[in-house]
């Protein structure tokens, strides 16, 4: 799992609304959230509640990225559904979510399976993890997530 400030890793990412973004030098403060599942309950209110913030982020200059393993066309329903203003990334091949340390194994009722940990980071400009928040609960994060963000 990469660690506050540890470097991120270098991929570019493509995100749904067109942009590219080089994790390892983003050009200005990135927040990068991994989440489980498209349309699902928790992931839903993720994306929610940093779209309710988006404003507020463009203000500090924050870019702000959903990550799933998700197929993007699984990712443009998503928006469509509930108008969400932050865009997502397509995992599938694992790639990011590897070099983040946020693909695990996860357990439930006794039966092992591999997830995605919801995580979140927020990289500087220069690519260097500032802040690390590993097992996410969703309640309250992407007001926190700003919050770090604005120092």
């Amino acid at each position: 799992m990469i660690n506050q400030g540890d470097m991120a890793p270098s991929i570019t990412v493509k995100a749904s609304d067109g942009s590219t973004v080089d994790l390892a030098s983003p050009g200005q403060p990135l927040v990068l959230y991994f989440y489980p599942k498209d349309d699902t309950s928790g992931c839903t209110r993720e994306a929610q509640d940093f779209t309710a913030l988006a404003p507020d982020f463009k203000k500090a200059g924050v870019k702000v990225v959903g990550v799933s393993r998700d197929p993007m066309k699984s990712h443009e329903k998503f928006i469509g559904k509930y108008d969400l203003a932050v865009p997502l990334v397509s995992d599938e091949e694992g790639r990011i979510s590897d070099a983040f340390g946020t693909w695990v194994q996860k357990s439930m009722y006794g039966r092992k399976y591999m997830g995605m940990e919801r995580s979140t980071y927020l990289i500087g400009p220069d690519g260097r993890v500032l802040r690390a928040w590993p097992k996410v609960k969703v309640p309250g994060h992407a007001q926190e997530v700003l919050e770090a963000a604005r120092t």
